[in-house]
């Protein structure tokens, strides 16, 4: 098992920042990815971010390319999503998951509240 808590999400202007963090614990040495999804009011929940926890490859929905960040610090065991230039439509909960095998996302948090105001 491995258990995943997010911090991070929050209010903030249209142009503005947040960092999210998602720790995990457990059997994280069988982590092959990580990732970050979201979902919005009325709407299925979508990967925003993804990347291998070995070798770190990343992977971004063309929605936030340019505009946010994944990265992974191996030694805290977390992964981390910087976003930048926030707009109304990033608006949603934002899930942090973890797959043992590629694409096969069998872990998830709690997940935490992005708002973005205009």
């Amino acid at each position: 098992q491995v258990q995943l808590v997010e911090s991070g999400g929050g209010l903030v202007q249209t142009g503005g920042s947040l960092r999210l963090s998602c720790a995990a614990s457990g059997r994280t040495y069988s982590i092959y990815s990580m990732g970050w999804f979201r979902q919005a009011p009325g709407k299925e929940r979508e990967v925003v971010a993804t990347i291998t926890w070995s070798g770190g490859r990343t992977h971004y929905a063309n929605s936030v390319k340019g505009r946010f960040t994944i990265s992974r610090d191996k030694a805290k065991n977390t992964v981390y999503l910087q976003m930048n230039s926030l707009k109304p439509e990033d608006t949603a909960v934002y899930y942090c998951a973890a797959a043992q095998a590629p694409s096969t996302y069998d872990y998830w948090g709690q997940g935490t509240q992005v708002t973005v105001s205009s």
